[in-house]
């Protein structure tokens, strides 16, 4: 029997639902039904999301599902991790959600470790130190707002409670928050406490493939709605790619690709060593027990907002055809600096780091797309040698997968840098992802690796083996990324 399932994959910048349709012994297919825009609005000085926009986004995603004769079916909610609604004692949301590349978070850090240890806070959570965090999104919440607060959801769990009622934090996605503990698996008390916070605020923690309800059509009656199912999958959206990635056995490695960059492994155990806190890696929970062991890199929101300044006159391709005609390796930046987080104009920014190094200005679109790519590639090998050395494992696959797993160039450049093959696809991962943790759900799938098998037989990859040695580019690399510390 033919079951029917719809992936909602929200990111940054815009958000689609993505229908699957799969018999018994059959290939996983996927379509997309709807897609939409999303972003952050700036509303009294903040960074805002626009929660009902996206509810209705949805809905409407879901009427195309059943104008086309569907009339039953499962769906999962993904989105990025850290940023959360408060509710109010009647179920409703005091305010839209105030976006991660809001500023107001920007000396948070700082703040909390006057009173708790930043590296205890680490080894208590494993979670890498970002500033956007939810834990210092907290610690810096209006205290007035905070107050009239009786319930927190992440924006996945959010959209999921609107639609069904029922209110849940999803494991995958609640360990981005940095409040819970790396060995307990639960809430931190010590961590709410420093910035208080009390821990009724938070719904019970569920794992990936819950069930979390029914659509409440009789909430949403100006909608022609089929009867879905609501699964709460690996609701971030990083857990979603790398459960839709492909790899098999403990030597591969991934790139999950889009407008961040996220380099890791799977492992069983979390690492917390004082070596993991200094190279900032993270411990974020995966699917099936799994601990996704990871780097975020700033990915593809360089030439994302530097094709955005120049009005989209250059379509990504294009921008990655320009790079590949400039010389390798002349302007580097560190992808990572703060400073690239949310420039007010992302091209200056670039330009004033190379002048700081005395760098080659890079002025032209060519000149700032090769310095982009040249730049991430060199930093993926970096971060790849580190965890080899934390894991003990040695790569020998690399995995990309998402958006940025269709840019050729930049695969190259990677596969060279790294010094070992590259496998690029399937660029949907997430929603692949998405989609699988439902099949395994509801019997689709016996396990995570039999659905990577069936992923991996119906998604097209192709292979990068590497051909330059860039030893000395990333010497060059790892000099200027100690410039500024």
């Amino acid at each position: 029997m033919t079951k029917t399932y719809i992936a909602v994959d929200i990111g940054a910048s815009s958000g689609r639902l993505m229908l699957s349709e799969k018999e018994p012994f059959e290939a996983i297919t996927l379509e997309e039904v709807h897609r939409f825009k999303n972003g952050f609005s700036k509303i009294d000085g903040m960074d805002y999301w626009d929660a009902d926009h996206l509810i209705k986004e949805i809905l409407i995603g879901l009427e195309k599902v059943k104008q086309r004769g569907i009339t039953e079916c499962y769906v999962g909610i993904d989105t990025w991790g850290v940023d959360y609604c408060l509710l109010d004692e009647q179920g409703q949301a005091l305010s839209q959600p105030v976006s991660y590349r809001d500023n107001r978070t920007e000396q948070a850090m700082e703040e909390f470790d006057q009173n708790f240890s930043l590296q205890k806070l680490y080894e208590k959570t494993g979670i890498q130190l970002q500033p956007f965090n939810t834990v210092f999104q907290l610690l810096k919440e209006d205290r007035q707002k905070l107050a009239q607060a009786k319930q927190l959801l992440l924006m996945p769990d959010y959209l999921g409670y609107v639609l069904t009622g029922n209110a849940v934090l999803e494991k995958t996605n609640v360990s981005t928050t940095q409040l819970m503990n790396l060995k307990t698996r639960k809430l931190d008390e010590e961590v709410l406490e420093a910035i208080g916070v009390n821990k009724e605020l938070f719904p019970k923690v569920v794992e990936p493939g819950t069930i979390l309800g029914t659509i409440l059509k009789e909430k949403f009656p100006d909608y022609d709605l089929p009867e879905a199912t609501f699964i709460t999958i690996a609701s971030h959206d990083t857990a979603s790619a790398v459960a839709g990635t492909p790899g098999k056995g403990d030597n591969w490695a991934y790139i999950s690709s889009g407008t961040w960059s996220l380099m890791g492994v799977e492992i069983e155990e979390g690492i917390s060593t004082e070596e993991a806190f200094e190279a900032n890696f993270t411990n974020e929970w995966g699917v099936q027990g799994t601990i996704r062991f990871l780097k975020n890199i700033m990915g593809m929101w360089l030439i994302q907002e530097v094709a955005r300044l120049q009005n989209y006159q250059y379509s990504y391709p294009e921008l990655a055809a320009l790079a590949s005609q400039e010389e390798a390796f002349v302007s580097l930046i560190d992808v990572n600096d703060r400073r690239f987080m949310n420039p007010q104009n992302m091209i200056t920014e670039i330009q004033d780091y190379c002048r700081e190094l005395n760098q080659k200005v890079p002025e032209t679109a060519g000149e700032l797309a090769r310095c982009i790519y040249d730049s991430l590639a060199l930093c993926y090998a970096v971060e790849l040698e580190k965890m080899e050395k934390m894991t003990g494992r040695t790569i020998t696959q690399l995995h990309i997968v998402g958006g940025g797993s269709n840019n050729d160039f930049l695969n190259q450049l990677t596969a060279d840098a790294c010094g070992i093959n590259v496998l690029a696809g399937p660029g949907e991962a997430t929603a692949i992802g998405n989609i699988m943790v439902q099949m395994v759900a509801t019997k689709g799938f016996g396990t995570l690796a039999e659905g990577r098998e069936g992923i991996k037989n119906s998604f097209p990859m192709k292979e990068f083996q590497p051909k330059k040695d860039t030893h000395q580019a990333i010497e060059k690399y790892q000099a200027l990324t100690k410039q500024f510390v």
